[in-house]
């Protein structure tokens, strides 16, 4: 007798499954993280800013077929969650005129390329002369998000605006610019992650699109996780310890990552996320994490002094 059963096909996620298992949505995440958080790949995008800080070039995107994006294309989620992952990473995508330019400022008395690089340059009436390219790339996540979002529901959407916490600078702009980084750095691996996590749970163009998203994501963090490496080499787990800590009080004004944390959760629906959903998306921030940090303890000063050019 023949076997009639359709033969299990292969995507960016390694094995697709119908309706995978909990094993299943972990072995494509592995697949995935292997492949996009590989050490030569993160050094690959930090070698790139470099060139990026001399000659700016946005990254192009792979050509997406958006007509074909369909619910069919969502495996191992709810599609209604699934639905309310796209609204919460868009309206967090969103201001991001607000993001770049809060990091620009906070850049740009101890780096300058840097700050250009992130959020462009502005003339002395505050008025934008030049986009970064850090926006340039980002400023496509939030129209992408939304063509998915029609695509699967049939339904127009638009982003809530939300303000961004702006710039609010001390007497000690190093530290300033460390905790802002940190920030930086924690909201981009939390996109990073997040996207990942998406692409285990489709196929087909939606995948597609979602890989993009993912890529300028661990692009833009990498760069800025490299790059605070080389301007703070004194850094480690104790400061970042305290730094975290400090930013725990509830009156703190500045940047405060549990604040973050628990909009985040909020914005993703997270209390309607299965047991497995949960479970495959911290998952995700462990291994990713762990891959970031074999690639964090491969940045020697003398890696990052050739990287760079200059001493430190």
């Amino acid at each position: 007798m023949l076997n009639t059963a359709s033969p299990l096909t292969e995507d960016l996620a390694g094995q697709s499954y119908p309706s995978p298992h909990y094993w299943q949505i972990q072995r494509r995440l592995c697949s995935l993280i292997d492949k996009y958080v590989a050490i030569e790949k993160l050094h690959d995008r930090l070698r790139d800013l470099q060139l990026q800080l001399e000659n700016p070039q946005p990254r192009p995107w792979k050509p997406i077929d958006w007509q074909a994006i369909n619910p069919n294309q969502i495996v191992g989620i709810d599609a209604e969650v699934f639905l309310s992952v796209l609204i919460g990473a868009m309206d967090t995508e969103a201001p991001i005129r607000g993001y770049t330019q809060t990091s620009r400022q906070y850049l740009e008395k101890l780096h300058p390329q840097m700050a250009r690089f992130v959020g462009g340059t502005v003339g002395e009436d505050g008025e934008l002369l030049e986009l970064g390219l850090w926006e340039k790339e980002e400023r496509q996540h939030t129209p992408a998000l939304i063509k998915v979002y029609t695509q699967l529901t049939g339904e127009k959407i638009s982003p809530k605006l939300r303000t961004v916490r702006g710039y609010l600078p001390t007497d000690d702009p190093e530290e300033d610019l460390y905790r802002h980084g940190l920030h930086r750095i924690a909201t981009e691996y939390g996109a990073t992650c997040l996207y990942i996590w998406l692409m285990a749970h489709t196929i087909g163009p939606l995948q597609d699109v979602l890989e993009e998203l993912a890529q300028d994501e661990i692009n833009h963090m990498t760069k800025f996780w490299g790059f605070g490496v080389w301007a703070f080499p004194d850094t480690g787990l104790m400061r970042i310890g305290r730094t975290l800590i400090k930013t725990r009080s509830q009156n703190y004004q500045r940047n405060n990552l549990m604040r973050t944390l628990r909009r985040m959760m909020g914005t993703l629906n997270w209390s309607a996320w299965s047991l497995t959903n949960k479970t495959t998306l911290l998952f995700t921030l462990t291994y990713t994490m762990r891959r970031l940090w074999s690639w964090n303890n491969s940045l020697t000063p003398e890696y990052l002094q050739d990287l760079f050019g200059i001493s430190h």
